[in-house]
């Protein structure tokens, strides 16, 4: 019997070109796939495992260590101090992030402030990206946050660096401050780095001047990450590299002395050294805490700030201006000797007015100084005698002799915002009110009032090129990371020896001759003795009226209306090596200012940080990394 008949076999023909069509598609695209899979894992492997790679492995920066700023003696004046502080990951907060909050509000303090910050950073990041809670706080407050750890879902603690300035408002005006990047800042810098949540940078001071450097590079964190960039782990960390470390010239122990001297009166005050030009102090009281701008001001301490009449945000050592009054009277004096305008010998009879035209010029001293000379001159500050120099010099002769002494330019030193000043001519008056120069204006500015400004430093600045007849140029930084700053070579004054000795003469007779206008209060420590010349500015325009009526004195008026006091010096007399400025705003009531230079000059002098063994690496292969010295 046949095993199949005609039907079954038709049937099993038409199984079996269906199966061997079915076989070989199967085997068409199986073989496609395998030559898919040949091409992606060994012809073109290494690029599409690189892209694997990239896609879980993510690379994040990491903030660097700020360098750290020295005082000459290696005192640090800024440095970085742990930031305890407490985050919020939205995503672990079981309860609810407000619940979480309400949590925490009970451990630490959370105002409502606080809390419309942080629910705004949340609403603004993904859920698993921390938000700041709190930050800078104490360590109990840390210590109670990770003690209660357990019961807060979705909160984690975190110990990171921030910015401290360990003496406050000391030195606020020196050093600046550091605070959040703002969106120009950004624009301005295409470091990436400034994108960091938090990061700080230089927004004053010398945390501005020399922010780029202090910063440092950013680190690299690799980590690894899911589909939707969640830290899986870290795999590996690069810190960075550290800021470099700046060394000023300040001398700490001094500038504290000339802070806690000057109290709370509104002063702006400088030491410096009359051979090379550093810095050794630079106060301008009252200051600020900057330690107020990095962990947050709020806004009673800023309304503070802004409405305090005595400007504590202002740097009046470099940008206030001020009318030099009689402290100018050297550099009117030296510019008329130089230019033969005038000898030592050169006499007036003061009889306490000047007429010109019909304006009448008045001398400080009402009855007058009767016979007066260069030396009575600058030993009594007679203004008669300035107005008669003045008018024989005349405008550009006064003009060319201040500019030489660092009058009304910047300094350049090293800290932003300084202010260049005005010393007047005949080409600054056209172009500022399109007007001629007049001879009156001559006579005031040959007493320091007019038209006249001149900053605090600038003021130091012209003592010590008084006093080592050098073109001292003041400075402030010495060092920065390995790099020693340049100091360039100092060229004599444009001003004859003998016109330099007859103004130290002058000025030496101000604090130490009977009839000089200081000396009450001069220094009686043998060796120690300090030349000077003192100052009144005032603030506003008198008339012959009310000087004639006596109502002009400062104890009768209100703080803001009461001349300003000035006096600058230098010491030893012997050997001049500190020169000194100060200017009291509206103090011209006594003499305080010039008691005030006295004790800063006799404590620089008894301390003589000049003599003392400054920790500035000297060059680069004496840092080697190590930490600085302290020295006393």
């Amino acid at each position: 019997m046949p095993l199949f008949d005609g039907k079954d076999k038709s049937r099993y023909a038409t199984f079996t070109r269906r199966t061997l069509m079915t076989g070989g598609a199967v085997g068409a695209v199986l073989g496609a796939l395998g030559v898919r899979l040949y091409q992606l894992q060994i012809l073109e492997g290494e690029q599409f495992r690189a892209r694997a790679e990239q896609n879980s492995v993510s690379a994040r920066l990491v903030a660097p260590l700020r360098g750290r700023i020295f005082d000459r003696f290696g005192v640090e004046l800024a440095n970085n101090r742990r930031n305890y502080r407490v985050l919020i990951i939205p995503e672990q907060a079981l309860e609810g992030v407000e619940a979480a909050l309400d949590t925490v509000g009970r451990i630490i303090l959370l105002t409502d402030r606080d809390r419309a910050r942080i629910l705004r950073d949340v609403a603004q990041n993904k859920k698993f990206v921390p938000s700041t809670v709190a930050e800078n706080l104490t360590w109990e407050e840390f210590a109670r946050v990770n003690m209660h750890l357990p019961y807060l879902s979705g909160i984690q603690p975190d110990a990171g660096e921030t910015r401290d300035y360990p003496f406050g408002d000391e030195l606020s005006h020196v050093l600046g401050y550091v605070a959040a990047v703002s969106p120009k800042d950004e624009e301005r810098d295409n470091d990436p780095v400034l994108e960091l949540p938090g990061f700080r940078i230089g927004k004053r001071g010398i945390e501005k001047a020399y922010d780029a450097k202090v910063r440092g590079s950013a680190g690299v964190s690799r980590v690894e990450v899911n589909a939707y960039g969640r830290v899986i782990r870290e795999l590996s960390r690069d810190p960075g590299s550290p800021g470099a470390d700046v060394w000023l010239t300040i001398d700490r122990e001094l500038q504290k002395f000339v802070v806690q001297r000057v109290g709370a009166e509104s002063v702006a005050c400088a030491v410096m050294d009359v051979q090379n030009g550093d810095v050794l102090a630079l106060a301008s009281t009252p200051g600020y805490d900057p330690n107020l701008f990095n962990v947050g001001i709020n806004a009673t301490q800023w309304r503070g700030l802004l409405t305090d009449d005595h400007q504590p945000l202002i740097d009046k050592s470099l940008a206030g201006l001020y009318p030099p009054g009689s402290t100018f009277k050297p550099a009117v004096a030296l510019s008329a000797l130089d230019a033969g305008a005038i000898t030592p010998d050169f006499a007036v009879n003061c009889s306490g007015s000047l007429a010109l035209g019909n304006y009448v010029f008045h001398c400080w001293k009402k009855r007058g100084h009767g016979h007066v000379d260069l030396h009575r001159g600058i030993a009594q500050s007679c203004d008669v005698y300035f107005y008669n120099v003045a008018r024989r010099l005349g405008i550009d002769g006064i003009e060319a002799g201040a500019h030489k002494l660092g009058l009304g330019h910047f300094t350049n030193i090293e800290i932003p915002g300084e202010r260049a000043g005005v010393i007047p001519g005949r080409a600054w008056k056209e172009a500022t009110y399109g007007a001629p120069w007049l001879e009156g204006e001559t006579l005031n500015a040959g007493i320091g009032q007019g038209y006249v400004l001149v900053t605090p430093l600038q003021l130091c600045t012209m003592a010590a090129r008084v006093a080592s007849g050098n073109e001292v140029n003041p400075r402030i930084v010495r060092v920065v990371g390995k790099e020693v700053e340049p100091r360039p070579a100092l060229k004599r004054l444009a001003f004859a020896d003998d016109a330099l000795a007859a103004v130290r003469s002058g000025m030496n007779a101000v604090t130490n001759d009977p009839s000089g206008t200081a000396f009450r209060f001069r220094i009686p420590n043998p060796g120690l003795e300090m030349a000077g010349k003192t100052g009144t500015a005032q603030v506003r325009k008198i008339s012959s009226a009310e000087h004639l009526k006596g109502v002009t004195k400062n104890e009768n008026l209100p703080w803001k209306l009461r001349d300003h006091a000035l006096f600058i010096s230098y010491a030893p007399v012997s050997v001049p090596r500190y020169a000194c400025s100060i200017v009291l705003e509206h103090g011209a009531i006594g003499h305080p200012h010039v008691e005030m230079v006295r004790d800063i000059l006799i404590f620089a002098q008894q301390r003589d940080p000049l003599k003392l063994t400054p920790a500035y690496p000297v060059n680069a292969a004496s840092l080697g990394g190590a930490s600085p010295t302290r020295a006393a």
